[in-house]
């Protein structure tokens, strides 16, 4: 394993990079004669604004540890793939811009919500039936919600929620999150609904505006709010939320429908140390870090609301791992074996592109493992990561060629 280098003179006292050059923001000027090494990658807000990091379906749901969708686009104008996979596809960031230039892709993750989430982003749609759909559905559940005779069935919603559902929701909040879920059971477009369900479901937990990535516990009283600066009280309904993001949703699936093509996407759900991928001409990926984030616990509410089935055993790299030496190597092994995976589909000096906070500088080690030649490796800083964070965080975004 190497060992921890110090960091960059560039970098100053606090490792912020130099940002007196301008940073890059051309990225349809990028083609494979453009040079990695020179170009600036330091997006500060005012930069990249959050509005384009989030365009279209890349905002339909919250996602931690999504990477930048002008970052993917950058690699993908660079090395041209006919075919490009990504074995930890995650919201489906990597798929969404490949298939927005025409460029088939291929997806794997281990979490059900991962691959639901990719699907209603990439699917085609007839815009005026989800128009039609959404309309009705809407309509169905205020009028519902606003007749005498819906309150007498509440009980018969909240008796078949789960123990956690009824510990993180107001009675109120969950009968209309689960009315939702019956409303949409036989809806065309299911799936895209779902992943509406899910996100009002996020934001009408009973837990602080400001810790809405990590709730440690139930807020059921009014509190201080960091994130506004005042006393804010627990949310108690779901409905202003399901009504905002179904509105939300359906344009910004009409905005992506003007830049989707026919290029094939395909979703795999499954391990990607053992599952068979089809041929790709390149990797663009951006993998779990070591022991930062539980994939499955950050969605827990939509697997729960949605019955998806858990594959926590399976997570490379889980928080619940920790960062202890032998979970150090437990990644090492782990990454090595699913990148050794994915390399049998890829033709010969084809490059994979991994976006990973190396903290413990594991990526060489893999490389020599694999026996892949490290072409660039470049170091980002990462100024506009939402939460509180209370010091830098870097990405390095490296380049390797299989041999």
């Amino acid at each position: 394993m190497a060992r921890r280098q110090s960091p960059s003179r560039h970098y100053g006292i606090t490792g912020n990079p130099n940002y007196d050059g301008r940073p890059f923001t051309d990225f349809s000027s990028v083609t494979p004669e453009t040079p990695l090494e020179k170009l600036n990658l330091n997006w500060r807000e005012c930069d990249l604004p959050e509005r384009e990091r989030t365009k279209h379906v890349h905002r339909l749901h919250p996602y931690l540890g999504k990477f930048v969708p002008q970052l993917v686009e950058i690699f993908l104008r660079k090395y041209q793939p006919r075919t490009v996979c990504d074995p930890f596809c995650g919201s489906g960031t990597t798929l969404v811009e490949a298939n927005s230039l025409g460029i088939h892709a291929v997806g794997c993750d281990i979490c059900e919500f991962n691959c639901l989430l990719t699907r209603a982003k990439l699917a085609n749609y007839n815009l005026v039936l989800l128009q039609r759909e959404t309309r009705e559905v809407m309509e169905r559940l205020q009028l519902s919600l606003e007749s005498p005779l819906f309150r007498k069935e509440t009980a018969d919603y909240l008796e078949k929620a789960s123990g956690y559902l009824r510990t993180w929701y107001a009675p109120q909040a969950l009968y209309q999150l689960l009315y939702f879920k019956t409303l949409i059971q036989d809806c065309r477009y299911r799936e895209l609904f779902q992943v509406v369900l899910s996100r009002a479901a996020r934001s009408a937990r009973l837990t602080t505006h400001y810790e809405l990535d990590f709730p440690k516990k139930p807020q059921r009283e009014p509190y201080y709010c960091h994130k506004h600066r005042r006393i804010c009280q627990p949310t108690h309904e779901a409905l202003r939320f399901l009504l905002r993001y179904s509105e939300d949703t359906l344009e910004r699936v009409e905005q992506f429908s003007q830049l989707r093509s026919n290029a094939s996407v395909q979703v795999l759900c499954g391990d990607a140390r053992k599952i068979t991928f089809p041929p790709a001409d390149m990797v663009l990926t951006s993998p779990p870090y070591v022991g930062l984030i539980d994939y499955h616990e950050q969605h827990r509410y939509a697997y729960e609301l949605l019955d998806l089935p858990m594959h926590q055993a399976e997570e490379i790299g889980s928080a619940s791992f920790g960062q202890s030496q032998t979970a150090i190597q437990r990644y090492l092994e782990d990454m090595t074996q699913a990148f050794a995976n994915v390399m049998r589909s890829l033709r010969p000096g084809a490059r994979m592109v991994i976006v990973v906070h190396d903290r413990f500088h594991l990526y060489e080690d893999i490389a020599r493992r694999l026996g892949c030649r490290i072409e660039c490796r470049l170091r980002r800083h990462v100024n506009r990561r939402t939460g509180r964070r209370a010091a830098d965080f870097f990405e390095d975004v490296i380049v390797w060629q299989v041999p």
